[in-house]
């Protein structure tokens, strides 16, 4: 018996792909986690320095434009799609069936909607008042950090709309698992940032 045969070790010309393993597929999500924190913080840093009257150009400023009550809409919804999220990871993980985990992940959904349909509204008013990025530095800065994130909340929704389609045609398999824990990650670190959004432009802009 050959030394490969005796130590249990073969060479496949095909590699095995691990990706049912939810712990597995998150560990290289990590990067793009990663690489998608450094971009937000660029962007949170230009909005930082364009906050001084010189950048403001003589335009509308922060508390001129700013909506608090809206943005606080907007918060809500995101921090309750977070909690309803974790409801369905909860359902996924403890195997608690199928119409439990896709019904918490529909609330979600509908949530990431309301959230995108607030901030499309917000955004449609900053037009009418002619709050256009191109009128001064803070407003370009302003439509650079907040439609980035409503961008990626929409890829969420979409990640989101694809995983209940799997889930409600596959089941709850090991593949969509996996999905399931990249998405909770992506949607949580969504999450945090408009936390800091929040933060930084509304109560910062409006104090």
């Amino acid at each position: 018996m050959s030394d490969i045969a005796q130590t249990g070790f073969s060479f496949d010309a095909t590699p095995t792909m691990h990706n049912d393993d939810p712990g597995k597929a998150i560990s290289g999500f990590w990067l793009f986690m990663m690489s998608d924190l450094i971009i937000f913080s660029l962007f949170f840093a230009t909005y930082a320095t364009m906050l001084t009257p010189m950048s403001i150009a003589g335009g509308p400023g922060p508390k001129d434009i700013l909506e608090l009550r809206s943005a606080a809409f907007e918060t809500g919804a995101l921090l309750t799609s977070t909690f309803t999220f974790g409801l369905a990871s909860l359902a996924i993980a403890h195997g608690r069936g199928r119409a439990q985990a896709m019904g918490w992940l529909l609330v979600t959904l509908a949530l990431g909607l309301v959230f995108l349909g607030l901030e499309g509204r917000e955004f449609a008013r900053l037009l009418d008042i002619g709050a256009v990025p191109q009128r001064s530095g803070y407003l370009s800065a302003l439509w650079g950090l907040v439609p980035l994130h409503g961008l990626h909340v929409t890829a969420g929704v979409i990640w989101l709309t694809i995983l209940l389609v799997q889930m409600g045609t596959q089941g709850v398999t090991g593949r969509v698992r996996a999905g399931a824990a990249r998405l909770a990650l992506f949607w949580h670190f969504l999450d945090l940032i408009w936390i800091g959004i929040f933060s930084v432009v509304y109560l910062g802009g409006l104090a």
